[in-house]
């Protein structure tokens, strides 16, 4: 699956273009060609600011928005990478605070594609070559850089020496890369583990969990478990939080859905486990309100789509996920649900996608992913239907949206990168 992207800039444009001319389509994993690249490229990877390491199926990239924001909150300068872009290119690179401009990304992935002759990288390794070269031209104290994919080969993994690295919640994602069972994939994502670099973690299932004690402890990582090394349970509209430095109570997480506050639990643990740079109690205060993480249970505000009407996005796009948000739908709207607007790249599961909604919502409108392979709409129409939903397929969103009834509020899932063209429609443009 091509990782494609466009730019209303034309010299941004110019590089996208010939970077798909360069880089075969799909996923690939590996090292050897990130290596190369950068070693080229003058090994960037050697000049990083201290590194805030994350891995994970669900929750990562709001993981990072919180250990972003806290450090921010302790007047840090923060560089970040994410993956994928909802509208913008520039979104998956953020220096110092800002997303890189127009015109130092076209000039930096033109120095990275210069230097790629011989080597045909993927779209996501020259992506992550031109992010190190970036940040190592702004100065900055901190890089919270969250993995692509799985963990072990992903190219963000050719860093030797990360200050803290941290594992989100897990699931059943990208099989035909990581493997069929959820220990596989845990192992994957455990491939982050680096010497003497603390290992923060969820606490996961039996099987799962000593996977992961058993990579860490190869790769001579402390592994630091929720549930051991650190605890945090939600209590009202507070987080209690406990480690061996002492105990918390923060206040709830602004970003909506209680699976929120784990994800801010996470990135408390990875801030109070690495010594390197203060973060004082008041600034993980100040992060569960400055962190923002668009398309995670966002509510659009008014614009060209959402006129008028009650929207909520969310990029979920696997079961896990799906699950998740089925039980924050339940828990802000309650039984009367939602009305749904789905579509879903061809490598995801709609079924599993779609079956925590029975129950909570009934009409169903489906909708392609524009310039992937997707499930064609009137496909995963047929499949809702037999799942038991009322499902109409619709070619455009807009029109998706415009013929649904507004007896109750719409919910927009299925991937980010539907999620991107919805913020799109919506004239909201992350910043």
């Amino acid at each position: 699956m091509m990782d494609f992207a466009r730019s209303s800039s034309p010299a941004v444009q110019a590089q996208l273009d010939r970077l798909a001319l360069l880089s075969p389509g799909g996923d690939r994993l590996g090292l050897d060609r990130i290596t190369r690249l950068l070693e080229r490229l003058g090994r960037p990877q050697d000049r990083l600011p201290p590194i805030f390491h994350v891995a994970g199926t669900n929750g990562k990239g709001s993981t990072c928005a919180f250990v972003r924001a806290a450090l921010e909150a302790a007047g840090h300068r923060v560089h970040v990478f994410t993956s994928p872009h909802l509208v913008r290119f520039n979104e998956r690179i953020r220096l110092a605070g800002s997303l890189i401009s127009d015109n130092e990304l076209a000039a930096t992935l033109g120095e990275v594609l210069d230097a790629a002759e011989g080597i045909e990288p993927s779209f996501f390794e020259v992506t992550t070559a031109a992010a190190f070269l970036a940040f190592t031209r702004t100065p900055a104290d901190a890089l919270v850089l969250e993995v692509g994919l799985g963990g072990r080969l992903d190219a963000t993994n050719i860093v030797e020496r990360p200050l803290v690295c941290g594992i989100a919640m897990l699931g059943i994602d990208h099989q035909q890369w990581l493997g069929k069972r959820l220990i596989d994939i845990a192992a994957e994502k455990a491939g982050i583990a680096k010497p003497g670099v603390p290992l923060v973690t969820h606490l996961y299932p039996r099987g799962v969990a000593e996977r992961i004690a058993w990579i860490a402890d190869g790769q001579g990582a402390p592994w630091l478990p929720r549930g051991g090394a650190w605890d945090a349970i939600g209590y009202g509209r507070s987080i209690r939080y406990r480690d061996a430095k002492g105990a918390l109570t923060l206040p709830l997480p602004r970003l909506p859905g209680s699976h929120q506050a784990r994800n801010a639990a996470l990135a408390v643990a990875m801030l109070r486990h690495q010594e390197r740079l203060s973060v004082p109690d008041s600034a993980l205060t100040a992060a569960m309100g400055w962190a923002q993480w668009p398309a995670r249970m966002q509510q659009l505000g008014p614009g060209p789509l959402a006129s008028g009407r009650e929207i909520w996005l969310d990029g979920a796009h696997n079961p896990a996920a799906a699950r998740i948000l089925a039980r924050e739908v339940l828990r802000r709207f309650g039984a009367s649900g939602v009305n749904l607007i789905t579509a879903s790249l061809k490598s995801k599961d709609p079924r599993g996608l779609l079956e925590p909604f029975l129950g909570l919502a009934v009409q169903v409108h489906t909708v392609p992913v524009a310039d992937h392979d997707c499930y064609a709409p009137g496909e995963l129409a047929g499949i809702a239907n037999e799942l038991g939903f009322e499902a109409s397929p619709f070619e455009r969103i807009a029109d998706a949206v415009a013929a649904m009834p507004a007896d109750r509020p719409l919910l927009i899932l299925g991937s980010l990168y539907l999620a991107g063209e919805v913020l799109a429609l919506n004239g909201e443009v992350p910043d």
